[in-house]
This record gives structure tokens, sequence and C-alpha cells, in this order.
């Protein structure tokens, strides 16, 4: 079994104290539900970005490309 100095294991014992967490004061993700049913958040390039200046003009570019593609490819993305 590897020793450890004496300095570095009063070290981890002094911050110990700094760092414990009192998981009794826990809370549940107040978010976990809503990350279930919000939209997905995508990040976009910064040349994309300076033509789309909002969420809408994006959905609205996108939802046209998919109403161009051919019926067959649209059917096998929504799976």
């Amino acid at each position: 079994m590897k020793k450890t100095s004496e300095t570095k294991t009063r070290k981890v014992k002094e911050m110990a104290a700094e760092y414990r967490f009192d998981y009794r004061k826990a809370k549940p993700n107040r978010f976990a539900k809503k990350m279930e049913t919000e939209p997905l958040v995508v990040m976009i390039e910064p040349d994309i970005a300076r033509v789309f200046k909002t969420s809408e003009q994006v959905n609205k570019a996108l939802r046209a490309l998919i109403s161009a593609m051919p019926e067959k490819e649209t059917r096998s993305l929504a799976k």
C-alpha cells in the first residue's frame, strides 16, 4: 500500500470541513420535469446566427426545408 505524506493528509483533513456537503438539505432538481417537456436547445454556429436573429426565424427555415424534402425522408426523420 502506498504511504501518503503527513502534510498531504493534513491538507485534505483541513479542506474536508470546508467542502462537506450536507445531503439532508439537498432538494430534488426542480427543473428536471421541465427539461423533459421544454424545447430542445441547439447551439448554432456564429455565421448562421448572423443570418437568423430569433428562434422563430430558425424554426421557419427548418420547417420550409423539411417540407421541401421527399415524403420518404421526412417520415424516417420523425422516427
